[in-house]
């Protein structure tokens, strides 16, 4: 599974370089239509194969990175997976409750945290320690909310509240709450 640090790299270059392009057709067009002279600036055909060549761009764009999204291929297969762990949180009163032993993953297991919210809509995010954001998703109550993933990178991660629950909500932070090895620890 690719990092989300280089999906967001890669993205946001493709995705600049083509708004530049978007930006400077609209100089061009504007510097000749607004240039004096009874003949039409900008012929009809040259303008309708410059939108042509944007949206095939801008369509193929889409394509090539909608492969690189890190969790499409474990999302799509889902069904066929088993989980190497399963971790059970619930949040209530803006507080989450973590299972009782520590949430210690090894390097490209398979993990699926299956959270519950007792009252409000609360977010679920796991961060590292940079504080950029890994994954997360929008915890409903009475709803199944659960994401599977795939660490690459050994680390201590934090969870956060991703979403406004109130005030309180700006607190909802663990540090330290999941931490990434090399090798799992065995369990006797």
């Amino acid at each position: 599974m690719v990092d989300s640090t280089v999906v967001l790299a890669g993205q946001t270059l493709a995705y600049t370089c083509y708004c530049i392009v978007i930006i400077l057709l609209m100089g061009w067009f504007g510097l000749r239509i607004t240039k004096p002279g009874k003949e039409s600036p900008v012929k009809p055909a040259l303008f309708y194969s410059f939108i042509t060549m944007l949206v095939i761009l801008g369509v193929s764009l889409h394509i090539v990175t909608y492969n690189t999204i890190p969790w499409a291929p474990m999302d799509l297969n889902r069904a066929e997976i088993k989980p190497d762990k399963v971790f059970n949180i619930s949040v209530e009163n803006h507080t989450f409750k973590l299972p009782p032993e520590k949430m210690v993953v090894g390097v490209n297991d398979k993990v699926l945290f299956n959270v519950t919210s007792a009252d409000l809509t609360y977010g679920f995010g796991v961060f590292r320690a940079d504080n950029s954001m890994v994954f997360q998703m929008q915890v409903v109550p009475g709803h199944k909310n659960d994401i599977l993933w795939k660490f690459t990178k050994p680390g201590i991660y934090s969870i956060r509240s991703t979403e406004y629950s109130g005030p309180a909500g700006s607190q909802m932070i663990v540090p330290g709450a999941v931490e990434v090895v090399e090798s799992p620890p065995s369990v006797n």
